[in-house]
């Protein structure tokens, strides 16, 4: 990136001296000529490609994470219903503990869960009270269609990056 910030630099430095001692030059000429003395295009174009090429293998990367959670939910599926298979015939058996050489499986009994029946009914005690949230999407609405929010108000809108790859 040091690379980078020099050749900016030094963009900029033929830039303005291209101004300063052609006064008449447009700004078309002006950026074709500055562009054929530096290399900051060459520069900027392989920072460009070498986003796309991370951007690439960020997406190759969340694909592959996806189908490991896809498998990891699978196996964590298959462990549960292999549990609630033994813990079913050990149950229906009567059979209250099992020893193996590398585990010892045991069957006691459990503690109650709770079922809400009906939650109109709960004492308000039972209740806890969360703190207010901003609405953000709203306030930007109101905002862009010109209406005053007080103690809100829209950035300086910053330049867009757009890369089109074909």
């Amino acid at each position: 990136m040091n690379h980078l910030a020099s050749a900016s630099t030094y963009y900029l430095a033929v830039r303005d001296r291209l101004r300063t001692e052609e006064n008449d030059i447009d700004d078309v000429t002006l950026a074709d000529t500055v562009e054929g003395l530096t290399d900051l295009h060459e520069i900027l174009a392989a920072v460009i490609r070498s986003a796309l090429t991370d951007e690439a293998l960020a997406a190759g990367l969340k694909g592959r994470i996806k189908e490991m959670q896809d498998r990891l939910a699978r196996l964590e599926e298959r462990a549960a219903k292999r549990r609630q298979l033994a813990r079913g015939v050990m149950s229906e058996t009567e059979i209250k503990k099992i020893t193996a050489p590398d585990f010892t499986v045991s069957l006691r009994p459990g503690t109650p869960s709770l079922v809400v029946v009906d939650e109109a009914v709960i004492p308000e005690a039972f209740w806890e009270p969360q703190a207010p949230r901003l609405k953000r999407q709203e306030v930007v609405l109101e905002l862009k269609q010109g209406r005053a929010v007080q103690g809100a108000q829209l950035s300086n809108p910053e330049p867009v990056l757009n890369v089109r790859s074909r």
